[in-house]
């Protein structure tokens, strides 16, 4: 009988096995991988395409076309396409990023190939109605003026700009006149050059029928071509602080960040445990000073941002006004301590065991394994990229994390902003 009583034993493993995705290749050159595994009856059919904002020649182009695909073609409305993927138990989801749009459909396997057929209706035969465009632009107006009046809205914005620059992709936040002068016809052309390539992941409870059905559907789209545009902004960085007032408001947004590197960089690893232990965890420094100590905050976290194109580091949390200068304080405190002191085996360990645990548990589904699958694909790493990483916090030691604090957590190289 268990003893519940006693604690169960620590079983503690470094390994990071993704099911191995199956690669094909429609007969346009669009790359297909199959990611298989799962025991319910569902499947996840996710198409990557190159029509991010990184890609737009006018700001909005990418967002909009993406919001307009579902929204009607010449022989269905919204209201219909809607109704039929409800009806089939389907899931369509668009999500227009930085470097891509991602459209992914979510289907029980005994109606995939009516929810595929619909899907291809929209992806050929959308018509982008002008009165959907209308009514998507009205309720981003309305979201954006709603955004407006908070404060972690507006420093977010902020300090993304003041990181990149307001014309840079990364950096820029459509403003109303933008998205009040987007015309019909540019989401169509944006939609026409960079939807025709695509990357396709598909993973669940797949049988070869509906493989097979999947490769034919998606006959007509070409190789997916996401790391081959280029643009002309610069990034930016720089020591600098900006405390913007907001009448009204309480409390202020704090923001702090900088350029940091990707997930390609041989230091990556240590950069991104080191950022773990700083504030990527409820047990993290900034948590227990912030929070638990100084009780400046509800909750203030780390983060570190990857792109294909670009990276950068943010610390947020919202505070009391009057309390502004010695959040500000405290995390250089923080920053400072991760170069001048060698963290403890305690803390190092509890850390490490948390990172390698937490990323162990993101792939308990066959979607979870597509979605680090994706990564791979997408930031062009190894297969193995994964298991290095655990392998590597597994390994890394307190004096190489003082060098790692040195080079790239320097409290002299983060960008300060504060709205409220």
């Amino acid at each position: 009988m268990l003893d519940r009583t006693l604690v169960p034993p620590f079983n503690r493993s470094v390994s990071f096995v993704l099911l191995e995705p199956k690669k094909d290749t429609t007969r346009n050159g669009a790359e297909l991988y199959f990611v298989l595994g799962g025991e319910q009856e569902v499947c996840k059919v996710e198409l990557i395409f190159p029509a991010g904002r990184w890609y737009e020649t006018v700001w909005g182009a990418s967002y909009f076309s993406s919001q307009l695909l579902s929204k009607g073609t010449k022989a269905k409305s919204s209201f219909e396409i809607a109704e039929l993927f409800d009806g089939y138990g389907a899931h369509l989801e668009i999500n227009a990023g930085m470097d891509f749009v991602s459209v992914s459909l979510y289907s029980l396997n005994k109606n995939l190939e009516p929810s595929l057929q619909l899907l291809m209706q929209l992806l050929q035969e959308s018509v982008f109605p002008e009165r959907e465009l209308d009514q998507i632009k009205s309720i981003y107006l309305q979201n954006l003026k709603v955004n407006k009046e908070k404060t972690s809205f507006l420093a977010s914005t902020l300090i993304r700009k003041k990181i990149y620059g307001d014309s840079h992709p990364y950096g820029k936040e459509l403003e109303e006149s933008e998205v009040t002068s987007l015309a019909r016809e540019t989401l169509v052309a944006h939609y026409n050059e960079f939807f025709n390539g695509a990357c396709i992941i598909v993973s669940g409870k797949v049988s070869e029928k509906h493989q097979q059905f999947i490769k034919d559907s998606f006959a007509p789209f070409s190789l997916n071509t996401l790391r081959t545009a280029q643009h002309n902004g610069e990034e930016k960085n720089g020591v600098l602080r900006q405390v913007v007032t907001k009448d009204g408001s309480v409390q202020s947004s704090v923001r702090i960040g900088k350029i940091s590197i990707g997930r390609q960089h041989e230091d990556y690893p240590a950069v991104i445990f080191l950022n773990h232990i700083l504030g990527g965890y409820f047990g993290s420094r900034l948590m227990k000073n912030i929070r638990e100590e100084k009780g400046l905050s509800y909750g203030i976290s780390s983060s570190v941002h990857t792109m294909v194109r670009g990276n950068y580091m943010l610390i947020g949390a919202d505070v009391n006004r009057e309390n502004l200068d010695v959040t500000f304080e405290e995390i250089r405190k923080e920053l400072k301590r991760l170069r001048t002191e060698k963290i403890g085996s305690s803390e190092l360990e509890t850390a490490r065991n948390h990172f390698i645990g937490s990323l162990q548990l993101e792939i308990t589904t066959s979607f979870a394994h597509a979605d680090k699958v994706k990564n791979i694909l997408v930031f062009n790493l190894p297969n193995d990229f994964y298991q290095k990483l655990i392998t590597r916090v597994d390994s890394i030691t307190a004096d190489e994390l003082v060098t790692i604090g040195e080079t790239y957590f320097s409290e002299e190289s983060f960008i300060e902003i504060a709205v409220g």
